[in-house]
């Protein structure tokens, strides 16, 4: 079917250029590609030694962590062993039981409090960088003894501020740090793939 308006024609090329503009900026970072790698070593070693994958985020980062989840709990690309890996935002009795009972920032720490132990990671995403509750959550992991990863745009904020590492996407649009996030996950999850096939030690 041919396009009729030129306007869609543009938008669709604006909108790429855009995401190619990003691909180029992070390919460009050096510190952004050792943040990626890092975050990947880090859930590699955890997934060799049998602890679990907490994600959690709001809105589209939501949406993302269950993506994540399942690409572990399944597969990415290879035949391995399920992998455990919770997105807490999808537990939608908890969110709102605990956002009724104890306030809208305490859903996720008190999720990690619930489920989380010494050797799991915890990975917030947050495109703002400013969400209490990311930000609470990963504070509540820290407190356990839990390896922290935050995935941000290119101010990381307090979310930043309260992870161990940060894979901090380097653009302040919203769209593009999301699909700059799922780019980063989707590596993490080849290499951890990669990583269990050849069940390399624990760093």
């Amino acid at each position: 079917m041919p396009v009729t308006d030129e306007r869609a024609l543009q938008l669709v090329r604006a909108r790429l250029d855009e995401g190619r503009a990003l691909v180029e900026a992070v390919i460009g970072s050096e510190r952004c590609i050792e943040q990626i790698a890092a975050a990947a070593e880090t859930i590699a070693a955890a997934a060799v030694r049998g602890n679990k994958l907490l994600l959690f985020g709001n809105g589209g980062s939501a949406a993302d962590a269950v993506h994540v989840a399942a690409e572990f709990v399944g597969r990415y690309l290879t035949e391995r062993r399920p992998l455990p890996a919770l997105a807490l935002n999808a537990n939608i009795s908890a969110l709102t039981a605990i956002g009724n009972d104890y306030g809208f920032e305490e859903i996720f720490a008190r999720q990690v409090t619930a489920l989380g132990q010494e050797g799991d990671v915890a990975v917030g995403l947050t495109t703002s960088g400013r969400s209490p509750n990311v930000a609470r959550g990963l504070e509540a992991a820290g407190e356990l003894g839990i390896a922290t990863i935050a995935m941000t745009g290119a101010d990381p904020g307090p979310v930043g501020a309260a992870a161990e590492l940060v894979v901090a996407m380097p653009s302040t649009e919203t769209p593009r740090i999301q699909e700059g996030h799922m780019l980063a996950a989707h590596t993490i999850c080849e290499w951890v793939e990669a990583t269990i096939a050849g069940q390399e030690p624990a760093a």
